[in-house]
């Protein structure tokens, strides 16, 4: 039986990938994340019919390389995908080490060490659209990257060790830069999500730089089936987009929340200055992917908002009680 093990498995998009994983492949999967899994309200695979396939081990791969290490040449994994990261891009300016120890050096130990063992056979790498710095125009997978934050700049560090791995060794690499994901279950401080609560709440929600900027929302199941493509049919030592054909405002987003739930943009929303180092815009090209794989995101973005605010009216006794802000753990 395939052996994959998935690092960052309590994250919003490694728990949608196992589900998925779990779904379509006979694979047993062990899921190493540095917290407790949560509740089943934010774990999809809970209710996989499959879930005996699977495994989860707590381990801080920050503080617990060695112990990662070990796991690995233990269970012998013919494929890992690597989602954990400190993702959040405002507080990298307030502690900027701590992104580069989980997201460059951690990482740089463990593949240090994969790449003197022959099991391995595919390494996934989880990357972001940010190492670009601003996307407008048509940018592909060959585009120069440009940092503008030190999260970007931390995965930017890690994508590029991992090609010199590539290029010395012949580690056998992936990469994948999705652009913003969204769904059921992601972290409430999210502005999908976020927007949705903060509107049941009577609470307004601040627009940086009046929610100008552009994102390219793609649903979190549309990433999970590219990912799974990737991992099993992707050309090792590529790049691969994963994004919608064009992009959505932020305030557009919010003004859509807002309709469904029978109210106004201006009754809901508060205009902000902007964040440090803001992109204008995340618009990438997945031609790429759509030419190699089939691959096309199907859930339309009206119908996957809507899945969100079902989800929190579903759980709102749960949801509601929960912090809405990001929480930074040393």
């Amino acid at each position: 039986m395939t052996k994959l093990i998935v690092l960052g498995s309590n994250s919003f998009s490694g728990q949608d990938f196992i589900d998925l994983v779990l779904s379509r492949t006979d694979y047993a999967v062990i899921g190493l994340s540095r917290s407790c899994e949560p509740a089943p309200a934010f774990l999809r695979y809970a209710q996989n019919p499959n879930r005996a396939r699977f495994r989860f081990q707590r381990l801080d791969l920050r503080l617990g390389v060695d112990d990662a290490i070990a796991l690995m040449d233990a269970e012998k994994p013919d494929y890992i995908v690597n989602f954990a990261a400190q993702s959040e891009v405002a507080p990298s300016w307030d502690h900027p080490e701590r992104w580069f120890d989980t997201n460059t050096v951690a990482l740089a130990r463990l593949v240090n060490h994969l790449r003197r063992r022959d099991y391995l056979q595919r390494f996934v790498q989880i990357s972001t659209p940010e190492a670009y710095g601003d996307c407008v125009g048509t940018v592909r997978e060959d585009a120069p990257d440009n940092p503008s934050t030190p999260y970007a700049a931390s995965k930017f560090a890690a994508d590029m060790l991992l090609c010199v791995y590539r290029k010395q060794f012949g580690f056998p690499v992936l990469t994948v830069r999705a652009t913003n994901v969204y769904g059921a279950r992601q972290q409430l401080f999210k502005i999908i999500p976020r927007t949705a609560i903060y509107i049941k709440q009577g609470r307004k929600i601040e627009l940086h730089g009046g929610g100008r900027a552009v994102k390219s929302y793609i649903h979190i199941r549309d990433v999970s089936r590219g990912e799974l493509d990737i991992l099993q049919r992707g050309r090792i030592g590529e790049r691969y987009h994963l994004s919608p054909e064009g992009g959505t405002a932020v305030r557009k987003i919010v003004a859509t929340i807002a309709a469904r739930l029978g109210r106004e943009l201006s009754e809901v929303s508060l205009d902000v200055a902007d964040r440090p180092g803001q992109d204008a815009a995340y618009v990438i090209d997945s031609t790429k992917a759509r030419t190699e794989f089939g691959w096309r995101p199907e859930q339309p973005l009206e119908d996957g908002l809507g899945e969100v605010i079902d989800w929190v009216d579903e759980h709102w006794p749960l949801i509601r009680e929960m912090p809405l802000t990001f929480e930074f753990k040393p």
